[in-house]
């Protein structure tokens, strides 16, 4: 029976012992997960591996709507072809944790127990336990499930599942939504009042944009950086507090024009917010809200004509955030 390191144990020493395919089944997961997982394996290992998630509870709670569209960035974007996730979606649901490794197309090693495939579960945050099961056996039964399940990619997956705006949604609130059958569609705003929220400036203590960090970190030619390449400097009172997770772990961000990114903290003291995948990201996000050509610079007075030159944050739960940078919000 394993309870410490988990995600060492479960999820690292398998690729560092060669193996390079895992098939999940959990009863909740999350987006930014399967990106921690994928980055850590490239950074310990240098290895690309591949991840088949079957997310068992749907049925019964939905899904939410940031976790759905980065699963689907994941699958179609970020990591395609390494990065397949079905829903389960015929009752009853699936509340398993079933972890199964494959090298080279054979089953290797299984492993069952209680931690959902999250960073939280397979943290110190909580208490888990996963122990050695037989492999083959473990992936007879992910394959089993496959029938119940649809693809996070498929064109209609929001009329076999409840996908629901991110809040802090209660289990009756869930229980309505599924007996009226309705689906809180990508039109409506999320419901954001008592959540907790912070508004970052994009201006420095002399009312300045810098020209060449935070949004402009891409502008210096004679690094030969990508131009787009930006981040969100966080302000030291909110970087002292645990707003925002700590560096290491990897969130999921939606945004007020239902966009997805995959953040985490990067620079000394943890002050800034980056796109680790890929750190053009966020400057090509904030250049297309502000009608700015790729990889141009970004000005104060572009910033005063959008009308805005801050960005609120809302945390909805440990590994996901709103970012609202709508002018309607200011």
């Amino acid at each position: 029976m394993i309870t410490k390191n988990l995600f060492d144990k479960i999820l690292i020493d398998p690729v560092r012992d060669g193996a390079d395919t895992l098939y999940v089944v959990s009863g909740y997961a999350t987006a930014a997960m399967a990106f921690h997982h994928f980055e850590s394996s490239k950074i310990n290992f240098g290895k690309q591996i591949k991840i088949n998630l079957i997310v068992g509870m749907c049925p019964y709670d939905g899904l939410s709507l940031s976790n759905h569209k980065a699963f689907q960035h994941l699958a179609k974007m970020d990591f395609p072809g390494y990065f397949e996730c079905s829903y389960i979606v015929q009752p009853p649901p699936v509340h398993s944790k079933v972890y199964i490794w494959f090298k080279s197309n054979k089953p290797v090693a299984g492993f069952v127990g209680s931690a959902n495939y999250t960073q939280n579960a397979f943290s110190n945050t909580q208490r888990e336990l996963l122990t050695n099961c037989d492999p083959q056996l473990c992936y007879d039964y992910y394959k089993s499930l496959i029938s119940d399940s649809v693809y996070c990619t498929h064109n209609e997956i929001d009329n076999f599942i409840i996908v629901y705006r991110d809040t802090y949604i209660n289990r009756r609130t869930k229980e309505k939504l599924k007996t009226q059958g309705a689906k809180m569609g990508t039109s409506q705003q999320p419901e954001l009042q008592g959540l907790p929220k912070v508004t970052i400036s994009f201006l420095d203590r002399f009312g300045n944009l810098p020209d060449r960090s935070g949004l402009n970190w891409g502008q210096r030619p004679e690094l030969k950086r990508e131009p787009n390449q930006a981040y969100i400097r966080i302000p030291a009172q909110v970087y002292k507090s645990d707003f925002f997770p700590p560096k290491a772990v990897h969130f999921t961000v939606l945004t007020d024009d239902d966009k997805v990114l995959i953040c985490t903290r990067a620079q000394q003291n943890d002050k800034a917010i980056h796109t680790p995948h890929n750190n053009s990201l966020i400057g090509e996000y904030f250049r297309n809200r502000l009608g700015i050509a790729s990889g141009k610079p970004v000005t104060k007075a572009s910033l005063l004509l959008y009308g805005r030159t801050d960005v609120d944050f809302y945390k909805i739960d440990s590994e996901t955030y709103f970012m609202d940078y709508s002018v309607s919000a200011h």
